[in-house]
């Protein structure tokens, strides 16, 4: 099977030979296959974006290979092959959700009616389809991020890239849409890396946490979470989560980043 993400060899340096020179990865080995839900964990500045970036063709790296899907990364973006969700879910204010949503089969030049279709679908993935005539300053915070998961999803893509979604939200809704975001991910089967800061939400979401180091960023630790599935609210309250969140606070001090 190929796989969803392979790196080899992986360096990215902004601003080469001049003063503002900046090694942001150096040297990242990694494989994620098919299905796994992937979360990257370090300090700020340690490359958790940037890498995310390559894998998107937002950036590309200074050496090493990186194929996503099997393709190279500007590839796997020309074939729609992931979408991407930021912090910030940057909906449009003018149009209403339903409208959002469908934004990227309106920009590939899907047919009106099977837009809608699509859109609503996914809007009831995220259990907000009765709100697809709303606009977005008419939701919650927690709303609107669901609104642009939607969006991501519309196209279909094989892997699902987010940048710290849920780093916005209040802890109970950040929660719910942790719970909300498992539940996507085992009815789609999507391939999910996802950048976070942390432990506790990378320990409950995921399958592997990749550990990296303070820049340049390194991959120093891959802890797989073995907790069972599906995972609900009890799944924080088994003492097996705290021993990963335990094991992926030492591998963070282990890299060397101080008070983790």
């Amino acid at each position: 099977m190929t796989s969803a993400v392979a790196a080899a060899g992986v360096s990215k340096v902004f601003n080469p030979g001049t003063p503002e020179e900046v090694v942001a990865l150096d040297g990242i080995d990694l494989e994620i296959a098919t299905g796994e839900f992937v979360s990257l964990i370090g300090p700020s500045g340690c490359g958790k974006s940037t890498l995310l970036r390559l894998i998107a063709d937002l950036v590309e790296p200074t050496s090493g290979t990186l194929t996503v899907n099997g393709k190279t990364p500007h590839e796997a973006r020309l074939d729609r092959d992931y979408a991407m969700v930021f912090q910030r879910a940057t909906l449009l204010e003018w149009r209403t959700v339903a409208k959002n949503v469908q934004l990227p089969l309106e920009i590939i030049g899907v047919d009106p009616d099977d837009r809608e279709r699509r859109a609503l679908e996914f809007l009831r993935l995220v259990q907000l389809d009765e709100f697809a005539d709303h606009y977005p300053w008419q939701l919650s915070g927690g709303m609107q991020q669901r609104v642009a998961i939607a969006r991501g999803l519309v196209f279909d893509p094989a892997l699902l890239l987010m940048d710290e979604p849920f780093g916005a939200l209040d802890e109970m809704t950040r929660e719910r849409m942790q719970m909300e975001l498992l539940d996507i991910w085992r009815s789609t089967g999507k391939t999910v890396v996802f950048v976070t800061h942390s432990i506790p939400e990378a320990v409950f979401l995921s399958t592997r946490i990749v550990v990296m180091s303070p820049r340049p960023g390194r991959i120093t630790a891959v802890v797989d979470v073995d907790l069972p599935q599906p995972r609900d609210f009890d799944t924080r309250e088994d003492p097996r989560y705290y021993e990963k969140m335990t094991e992926v606070r030492e591998a963070l001090r282990a890299a060397g980043v101080g008070g983790s």
